[in-house]
């Protein structure tokens, strides 16, 4: 079934609507809303095998991953319900006026979180649940008291229509004001255009190519009114094994990066695009192993022609690069829309000197990099971008005799992952899943777990406001019994 694009005087009204739904919204209490959340899991959930299956037809991802997404999907929401409940997320903060003090007396200062108005969401292209219509981006912007308008991606448009009903039908059953939730279709770049230049837009939610997310990123910056853009974008997570530990592991280390670089036809955010070691004794039985188990591997279908294709150029952009050379490949020949997992290596030197071997490649593939020395990793290191996740192979000892290289890291990515492979994004409040740029646009939030609500929040504070004026979290009597810093201490 095709979708007819939003007009421009459609994105209008659904951005009014919004605006206007706001007002109720935001001063909901935190049990209301965390009803709605709790309501929009169980709707979804109602969609049993229709959405499942629709979503299987649109993406061609099998259903032990739809399956898993979708409670995924419905997790985040019951964990953000759960957490906005306890109340003491909105960082309340009073202190109480000293007028005896001298010189100066001390004004009455409380502060708090407050959300920050419409925001808009655009549905990622490789997680039609996760990311999607009802993703981390909504559950958190709506667990913080912001109205959302989602912009289903046209690759399962279907399936973002089937949950954007349900969450509908949640909003209905929960005494939801009309508004809060829109839903709109496009594939054309317009429709996002003018979401995001709406004025009464507020921030905005991405998760897909730099391209795409950059592109927004600029045009929210370009507005009269500057807004936040929240885009999850570029990452290769580069994976650094040291020698002494591979030289003893390397068919186990072989064996758990090759299924990492191959999950899901390579496309994960957190796919393990660059894998950097010294060439040592024993370092080719590695690569052995790893080209063997490559080598295993057939082609697979992405989740659309348009992501094939892209992996598919941005493959041949890499492998046609000089000092470039193919170790290993998936056998046979990739359908229109198969991506063919794929491991090329270079050395250290060819990588630093080559800016596009550090731009991603969307899908099951890895490029290896052969440094000389310590002193050559570390400069590869040095020379990263920004990632969602770097990782470090190797045992106790040597993790502390590297542990300069995983201090670089820790400057370049979000998460540091050891001994394992980054692949696999734990919904959790100890979760970091952003990095530098271009891995995000901005390093100080995360897109999974509970502080993902901060993205769509700010601060306010009151000066010798009147008790009755006040909100409930900042009054002295606390009827909402939550925890807050009262004059420098915690306290209920």
């Amino acid at each position: 079934m095709a979708y007819k694009d939003a007009s421009l005087e459609e994105i209008d009204v659904a951005v009014r609507e919004s605006y206007f739904a706001f007002q109720s919204y935001k001063n909901l209490s935190a049990t209301k809303r965390a009803t709605f959340l709790r309501a929009m899991a169980q709707e979804i959930e109602n969609l049993g095998h229709e959405l499942v299956k629709t979503a299987m037809e649109e993406t061609a991802l099998p259903e032990a991953r739809i399956v898993a997404e979708r409670g995924r999907t419905t997790g985040h929401l019951n964990m953000f319900a759960e957490y906005i409940e306890d109340g003491s997320w909105v960082e309340a903060r009073i202190d109480t006026a000293k007028p005896d003090r001298a010189p100066v007396p001390k004004p009455d200062l409380r502060k708090m979180l407050v959300p920050l108005g419409p925001v808009v969401v655009f549905g990622a292209a490789n997680f039609p649940l996760a990311y999607s219509t009802a993703g981390g981006d909504t559950a958190s912007a709506l667990a913080a008291g912001c109205t959302v308008i989602v912009k289903a991606h046209p690759a399962h448009a279907k399936t973002s229509q089937l949950v954007a009903d349900a969450i509908n039908r949640a909003a209905k059953a929960s005494g939801i004001p009309k508004g809060v939730f829109q839903h709109l279709h496009g594939a054309n770049f317009e429709v996002g255009q003018a979401l995001v230049k709406h004025p009464l837009t507020k921030a905005v939610g991405f998760t897909g190519s730099f391209a795409g997310g950059k592109a927004l990123f600029d045009l929210a910056n370009q507005r009269q009114e500057p807004i936040p853009v929240f885009a999850e974008m570029s990452s290769i997570n580069p994976v650094i094994l040291l020698p002494e530990s591979l030289k003893r592991n390397y068919i186990d280390t072989a064996a758990k990066l090759a299924a990492s670089i191959t999950m899901g036809v390579g496309q994960f955010c957190t796919n393990p695009g660059l894998v950097i070691a010294i060439e040592h004794d024993g370092f080719n039985d590695f690569v052995n192993a790893l080209a063997a188990k490559i080598n295993e591997q057939h082609p697979e279908a992405m989740l659309h022609e348009g992501i094939a294709d892209n992996y598919a150029r941005k493959l041949g952009q890499t492998l046609a690069q000089k000092g470039v050379r193919i170790e290993a490949e998936a056998a046979g020949e990739p359908g229109k829309q198969h991506g063919k997992a794929l491991i090329s290596s270079a050395t250290a030197s060819t990588f630093l000197n080559n800016p596009l071997l550090a731009e991603e490649v969307f899908g099951p593939f890895s490029l290896l990099i052969r440094c000389a020395d310590r002193h050559e990793l570390h400069t590869v290191i040095s020379n990263l971008h920004g990632q969602l996740t770097s990782t470090v192979i190797g045992d106790e000892a040597e993790l502390m005799e590297y542990q300069n290289c995983i201090r670089a890291l820790t400057e370049k990515a979000g998460r540091i992952v050891i001994n394992g492979v980054p692949t696999g994004v734990e919904v959790c409040p100890a979760m970091q899943h952003g990095g530098p740029f271009p891995a995000t646009t901005d390093s100080r939030f995360t897109a999974v777990g509970t502080d993902a609500i901060k993205r769509f929040v700010r601060p306010v504070a009151f000066q010798n406001c009147p008790e009755i004026l006040l909100p409930d979290e900042l009054k002295e009597n606390n009827p909402l019994n939550i925890w807050r810093v009262y004059n420098g201490s915690w306290k209920k």
